[in-house]
C-alpha cells in the first residue's frame, strides 16, 4: 500500500543529482559511456581518446578519414547526444 509521501526511485534518484550537483556530471559520463553505441563501433574502435570539459567535447580520432566524415556532421552528432541525455551537456566538438 502506497503512503501519500512515497517517491518512486526515479524521483528520488534525480532529486539526489539536483541536490548535490551531480547532474551535469551524471549526464557526461552518461553520453560517454554511449558513444559506442550511437556512434557504431567502426568509430568507437578508433577513438583514442573522450572526454568532455566545459561542455567541450575533446575527442582524439587514430583515423584521418574518419576525423574528416565525422568534421562534417558534429552538429548531427552533438544534437543525438544532446538528446540523449535530455539536456544540453555538448555544445561543441573538438578534435584533438
Amino acid at each position: 500500500m502506497r503512503k501519500p509521501n512515497d517517491v518512486t526511485v526515479k524521483d528520488a534518484i534525480s532529486k539526489l543529482l539536483d541536490v548535490y550537483r551531480l547532474r551535469r556530471k551524471f549526464d557526461e559520463t552518461s553520453i560517454l559511456s554511449v558513444w559506442p553505441e550511437i556512434m557504431g563501433t567502426a568509430i568507437a574502435n578508433r577513438t583514442k581518446q573522450i572526454y568532455i570539459y566545459d561542455k567541450k567535447l575533446f575527442l582524439r580520432i587514430e583515423s584521418s578519414v574518419i576525423k574528416n566524415e565525422l568534421i562534417m556532421v558534429r552538429q548531427g552528432i552533438i544534437q543525438k547526444l544532446n538528446e540523449h541525455a535530455g539536456s544540453e551537456v555538448i555544445t561543441e566538438m573538438i578534435f584533438l
